[in-house]
């Protein structure tokens, strides 16, 4: 595996680990230290979340046409890590909402370009194995992050600013190493030059193929709404405010422990078996989040929703890669960040006003109808994928 998708890996794992530890303290923040209800918290999970999604198709179409991804890349982590200190400073509600807002921009300035340059740098038959390490890497942060902001809500007794402040020391790591550490491969000589990536003719030569790829994620994404439910499902069931982000120091535990090793799987299997898996993973997690009665089913739903992220982010990311040109990936990962992101602006939206109005229960017993939907929507492009190399290299 070449060292810059290593370096990318340790980019990602600290950047989450920063991002984790204020994402983890949040919706209860929100709820608890700011009085927000759980719509509300629905709906800046998914605003910040769908404004992520529409910076990342410009981002990504531009990189397409400058050929550059690193450079765009280390943009939006420099904007994360510069916006950092906002959360331990804000004085209102309001003020916190945009910190998350221009923190979530340079999310979307990131992405696409960085996803990218992954596939630009994997070698040939190891794509899976390559979305797989850095998903590996950036979800170890994502629970080492929680962790942290356990251990240090204890030693700061329960203070949120003073963990905020200590999350923005890995977020300036992160920038140092995409800086210094990533080297971005040359652009071939042969590659096609695509002056307007969004242009209807470019966008055209992306292919069924992929748009039924976009199809499956976005009613994937309306099945996993934000994670910040996952929380206050938690605190619903009296887990101390403390303990809280336990919730995804274990989901992302079992997602970090799963996802590389898929990734290498699907390499040699194929991809659409291990998607099927996924989803009905997240409809058994669904099930059991919603009929939780106790410590112990909590625990059980959360960990079977880790697993499912595991068995599906990376595979999808790998599926665009590969179903589009070379010189359209920036635009293909784009676009796809793009209608996901809405869906997940309309998933969070509703999930919290269903908890909000008839509970708990409904949020996620809807998530399962969403993922089963998702499910047979597999089957299609399963017969689309046959003959064309799924899992392997693709044709072009």
């Amino acid at each position: 595996m070449p060292a810059g998708i290593w370096a990318l890996g340790f980019v990602s794992l600290f950047m989450d680990v920063s991002s984790e530890m204020i994402h983890a303290l949040l919706p209860v923040y929100l709820t608890v230290g700011l009085g927000a209800s759980t719509l509300a918290v629905g709906v800046i999970e998914g605003i910040a979340e769908a404004t992520a999604a529409i910076t990342k198709v410009f981002s990504g179409a531009l990189s397409d046409r400058i050929g550059q991804r690193k450079l765009l890349a280390a943009l939006g982590y420099g904007l994360a890590a510069v916006t950092k200190p906002i959360f331990p400073l804000v004085p209102s509600f309001g003020w916190l909402v945009a910190a998350r807002f221009i923190d979530r921009v340079g999310k979307g300035i990131r992405g696409a370009p960085r996803d990218a340059l992954v596939a630009d740098l994997a070698p040939e038959g190891l794509r899976g194995a390559a979305f797989g390490l850095r998903q590996s890497l950036d979800t170890v942060g994502a629970f080492v992050g929680p962790l942290a902001a356990i251990g240090l809500m204890w030693l700061f007794s329960d203070d949120f600013r003073a963990v905020f402040w200590v999350a923005v020391i890995p977020a300036f790591l992160s920038l140092g190493l995409i800086l210094f550490a990533v080297k971005e491969p040359a652009r071939p000589e042969a590659l096609r030059r695509v002056r307007n990536p969004l242009a209807p003719a470019e966008l055209k030569l992306l292919g069924g193929v992929y748009w039924w790829v976009v199809v499956v994620a976005t009613l994937f994404t309306l099945a996993r709404f934000s994670e910040a439910f996952l929380i206050l499902r938690a605190e619903g069931e009296g887990v101390p405010i403390m303990l809280v982000p336990l919730v995804f120091v274990g989901m992302n535990f079992v997602y970090s422990l799963t996802a590389y090793p898929v990734g290498v799987l699907s390499d040699r299997i194929g991809r659409i078996g291990l998607l099927i898996i996924g989803l009905c993973l997240l409809i058994a997690a669904d099930i059991v989040l919603a009929l939780s009665s106790g410590f112990s089913s909590l625990a059980v739903g959360v960990l079977l929703w880790g697993v499912h992220m595991g068995f599906t982010q990376g595979l999808l990311s790998t599926l665009v890669a590969e179903a589009v040109p070379a010189e359209l990936r920036g635009t293909a990962f784009g676009m796809f960040n793009l209608v996901t992101g809405v869906a997940l602006l309309v998933a969070s939206v509703v999930a919290g006003a269903l908890w909000q109005v008839w509970g708990a229960q409904w949020t996620f017993l809807a998530g399962a109808g969403f993922a089963g939907a998702a499910l047979f929507s597999l089957l299609p492009l399963r017969h689309r994928l046959d003959g064309k190399g799924a899992g392997k290299e693709p044709a072009g």
